[in-house]
């Protein structure tokens, strides 16, 4: 009685390893000859891959351009200072007390002492008027003391301004943070305008793989109702045609890749030298390997949903005669 039963089972095991091996097999079938037929139509593929990858490349450009502003922004970051003036009759060392008590307060990274007479010093060769001021009986200049904040955050650095405005000895803070908090909000709307185009551009992507997709999917009627009238289920129909678009949105990508490169390596020359005519080095930002693995899996996944939508809607109109 166990006999059958084993032999029964194992029956069973093949069967689904069977089933695994042909679809495994079948799969790799339909790719090789998605990819066969896009290479029988060199000029169409191309001209549908190139649409893809300009589509891609805007909103990369701009998320560049972007990463560009970021690296300008961290950099204005460090120089995000506030300035602490202090009263006129404090002495050097009173002052130098301050500036050592506020350095060891918390949300402050760094503090530089600057006295009235090395602040006259400097305003005095800032304005070129050799010893002029010197002719002054008092300096009019008070003592400062320039406070680098940890944070970044416009509120609490707002926060620290208020708190350090009212010690003891110290008449005004004055905060520079506008450039940046205005530097900020042209970053946001640079993000939200990537989102914008990313989604229309990637609309532009379905519109294209889809449009492709239906002229192949009406080329091959015929094949498609002879299929499903000895039995062919839907993805078997489909299967091809999601790989069509996959190669599409791959191709699409890979060549959207190698003009940015292009587009790199053609405008590195005249920046630099356009930096260093500034006194500066300036290196565009690439995508970076990540950066390219992501651009390459959105092509290759705008390719199938475009595929998709366009057999979805074409099958559901063919019936077998």
């Amino acid at each position: 009685m166990n006999l059958p039963s084993r032999r029964g089972a194992r029956r069973h095991q093949l069967g689904v390893e069977s089933r695994a091996r042909a679809w495994r097999r079948h799969h790799l079938r339909m790719a090789v000859d998605s990819a066969r037929r896009l290479r029988e139509r060199p000029l169409a593929s191309l001209m549908t891959m190139l649409a893809i990858a300009v589509a891609l490349m805007l909103p990369a450009i701009l998320w560049l351009v972007l990463s560009s502003a970021s690296l300008l922004d961290r950099n204005l970051d460090d120089s995000a200072q506030m300035t602490l003036y202090l009263s006129p009759q404090l002495s050097e060392s009173r002052a130098m007390e301050i500036a050592d008590r506020v350095g060891g307060m918390a949300g402050v990274d760094a503090t530089r002492l600057i006295t009235a007479a090395a602040g006259l010093q400097e305003f005095q060769q800032r304005l070129g008027t050799g010893d002029t001021l010197a002719l002054l009986d008092d300096n009019p200049l008070p003592a400062t003391v320039v406070v680098q904040p940890s944070s970044r955050n416009p509120e609490q650095v707002q926060a620290l301004a208020e708190q350090l405005d009212g010690l003891e000895g110290v008449e005004r803070a004055r905060l520079d943070m506008a450039w940046l908090e205005r530097l900020r909000q042209l970053a946001e709307l640079g993000q939200r305008l990537v989102i914008a185009l990313g989604v229309l551009f990637a609309c532009g992507v379905l519109l294209v793989v889809g449009n492709t997709v239906r002229l192949a999917v009406e080329s091959r009627r015929r094949e498609i109702e002879v299929v499903t009238l000895v039995g062919a289920t839907h993805a078997f129909v489909r299967r091809p045609f999601l790989y069509s678009g996959a190669w599409y949105g791959l191709g699409g990508g890979l060549m959207a890749l190698v003009l940015l490169f292009a587009g790199r390596q053609w405008l590195s020359a005249p920046i630099d030298a356009l930096a260093r005519s500034f006194g500066t080095h300036y290196t565009l930002p690439a995508l970076g390997l990540g950066g390219s693995a992501f651009l390459l899996c959105c092509g290759t996944l705008l390719g199938l949903m475009g595929a998709w939508l366009a057999v979805d809607r074409h099958l559901a109109g063919i019936r077998p005669r």
